[in-house]
């Protein structure tokens, strides 16, 4: 578990791998307002440990990776799926699996349209390509974020307060709310950044929409997984896309939030892993 700076398009991103770079490999792509410590290093590793070479990163504006000022992210959505790219290229990778969760599920779906020559298998969490008519994220999301104006971002104990209390909106209900794990990657997420404050970028990013238009035009295996209960980005967008992609599969989380829930992770990580059973081409 080599954690590492690279130097991708130009700027500084921060990666880590997991297993044997033998292996097929999975890139993970994680949300927005989210470094890579939410795809958690045990997850990361039980995906490994079934014969997958795993590699997760921080975006643009999060984590270890280059951060901009407040307000003036001066990148698109377009560099942030080419920097995808060159983290594969970094590695010597020259095709691999993909999986995004939420905005990351996104710059999937533009990856497997922007270098389709590099995409082996998609597997999209908890996302959307935000077709017309699908319904929007839930008034409770809307009104929590709302407040981030009042939120002192030098003060780590509130900003780790903001990232729990972001949990707790975005959990279903069929289980308990695991607060001491969330505040412990809270922590994490807050003591490896730089520059905490420049997460809120991410909502203001432009491009892919034309991409985003495209989506039935993916053409590798795609694997779709939603919680039937997701506040930001509701269950009908999951359907949508699984109902566009020709061939795509649905797995359907009973219960199950805007998340990634530790006792949902066999499920996830054998679906995964059987999808990303495929054969290079």
């Amino acid at each position: 578990m080599n954690e590492q700076l690279i130097k991708v398009n130009g700027v500084d991103i921060c990666c880590q791998s997991f297993g044997n770079p033998g292996d097929p490999a999975v890139l993970l792509i994680m949300g927005a307002q989210s470094s890579m410590v939410w795809w958690e290093e045990e997850f990361c590793q039980r995906i490994a440990d079934a014969g997958r070479f795993v590699i997760r990163y921080d975006n643009r504006d999060v984590g270890r990776s280059v951060t901009y000022k407040l307000g003036h992210p001066e990148y698109t959505f377009e560099d942030m799926v080419d920097d995808a790219v060159g983290i594969l290229d970094a590695y010597g990778i020259e095709k691999a699996h993909i999986a995004g969760m939420s905005m990351g599920g996104m710059l999937t779906q533009m990856l497997a349209l922007r270098h389709p020559d590099r995409v082996l298998t998609v597997t999209l969490l908890a996302t959307s390509n935000f077709a017309p008519g699908l319904p929007p994220m839930e008034e409770k999301v809307m009104s929590f974020f709302s407040n981030l104006g009042t939120l002192n971002w030098a003060n780590e104990h509130e900003v780790i307060d903001f990232i729990v209390a972001r949990g707790r909106i975005c959990a279903g209900t069929k289980y308990s709310y695991d607060e001491d794990r969330v505040r412990r990657l809270a922590a994490e997420e807050v003591q490896r950044s730089s520059n905490p404050e420049s997460m809120n970028n991410h909502g203001m990013v432009t491009g892919g929409e034309s991409y985003l238009t495209r989506t039935a035009e993916i053409s590798v295996p795609v694997l779709v997984i939603h919680g039937s209960e997701d506040p930001v980005i509701p269950l009908e967008h999951g359907k949508a896309l699984a109902g566009v992609i020709p061939g795509a599969s649905l797995l359907m989380l009973q219960g199950i939030g805007h998340e990634l829930h530790h006792n949902d992770w066999d499920t996830i990580i054998d679906a995964i892993v059987n999808h990303t059973s495929v054969s290079p081409a």
